[in-house]
């Protein structure tokens, strides 16, 4: 079998073309960072307009690529939600009408399954079950995976999610967008011990997360500061290092409240080193492993759409070529396979 993925939630415009016998034949990516940072973040309009225009190209040499036509394809799989309705719908509208020209079958995908099954692209991919910490620029969530469709979601920010919280601390130390990683890059330079951040709703049970409070700290602690490069180095290490202790502790408490061994983390902010280092700490802690997609899908792709697509078009799921995105949907409805 193999399926063409397309992803558009956001601000990158990915595809790929996945065959299951020989894995990721070709993928594509374009981000539109350029283009947003002027505004210091993602403009909705400017997003749809920008994958309108990205789209079709990238499909030719994702197909090209690939070597393959389009009577190879088994299926195109799209990102049908959640994320921003206007880049949705460019995607989901191309996916259908391609599906539809094809003769093929379409797979509406959920974002966030994407990445949690983006581990599943690499070498050493990691069995079921086990508990998923989903971190990105627009969502934090702790999921305890039975099996693809399996989902509990045990808990989830109340508020800011992680990457939306280093973005914005990043634009008050006045660094280019997107922050996030440039904090990090900044957090290197920063000496421990000289301030001390909040590990927010830690003092408490339950695995939900909140990261505003932790933001409005980072600005409090900014304006009364001097405004060195040293300095900001150091708030930047001290705010980057509450928001790893803030997931590591409730990544533990999801551990031991599952009895699992196996941790995947996946999303955006699952590239940062300094998280990374800081889990594996966890596991060996643990004795158990932890995931991660390879550095290339941490981020949106359509490799990962994709590989999800598969898996649910090879249990005969179809999606029917009058359903709609979807801006807002749960983790947790979608259906096991």
């Amino acid at each position: 079998m193999r399926i063409l993925g397309i992803e558009t939630s956001c601000d990158e415009t990915g595809i790929a073309v996945y065959d299951d016998n020989l894995g990721l034949l070709s993928h594509e990516l374009y981000s539109q960072v350029k283009l947003h940072a002027d505004y210091g973040g993602v403009v909705p309009e400017l997003a749809s307009r920008d994958h309108i225009r990205k789209i079709v190209p990238l499909i030719q040499n994702a197909l090209e690529n690939a070597h393959t036509s389009p009577s190879q394809l088994d299926g195109v799989a799209f990102t049908q939600g959640p994320g921003l309705v206007g880049a949705l719908l460019v995607g989901s509208s191309v996916g259908r009408a391609l599906a539809y020209a094809w003769g093929v079958p379409a797979v509406g995908v959920h974002h966030m399954e994407g990445h949690l099954l983006a581990p599943m692209l690499e070498d050493n991919a990691p069995s079921f079950p086990f508990v998923a910490l989903l971190v990105s620029g627009g969502h934090s969530m702790l999921v305890k995976v039975e099996a693809i469709g399996q989902y509990q979601v045990l808990g989830e920010s109340i508020d800011d999610a992680a990457g939306e919280a280093f973005d914005k601390t990043a634009k008050l130390l006045g660094l280019d967008y997107p922050g996030g990683p440039l904090l990090a890059k900044l957090a290197e330079k920063g000496e421990p011990g000289h301030y001390k951040f909040p590990r927010p709703m830690t003092d408490r049970p339950g695995l939900d997360f909140s990261f505003s409070g932790l933001k409005t700290f980072a600005a409090n602690t900014i304006r009364a500061a001097d405004d060195s490069e040293q300095t900001k180095a150091n708030i930047a290490y001290a705010f980057q290092e509450a928001v790893i202790d803030t997931l590591f502790i409730k990544c533990k408490r999801a551990l031991k409240q599952t009895g699992m061994k196996r941790l995947v983390i996946a999303g955006g902010v699952s590239a940062n080193t300094a998280l990374r280092h800081k889990m594996k700490t966890l596991m060996d802690e643990l004795k158990g492993e932890v995931y991660y997609p390879n550095l290339a899908y941490c981020t949106d792709n359509g490799a990962m759409i994709a590989y999800a697509g598969m898996q649910r078009l090879k249990a005969g799921e179809i999606l029917e070529l009058s359903a709609q995105a979807k801006p807002r949907w749960a983790l947790d409805s979608l259906s096991s396979i």
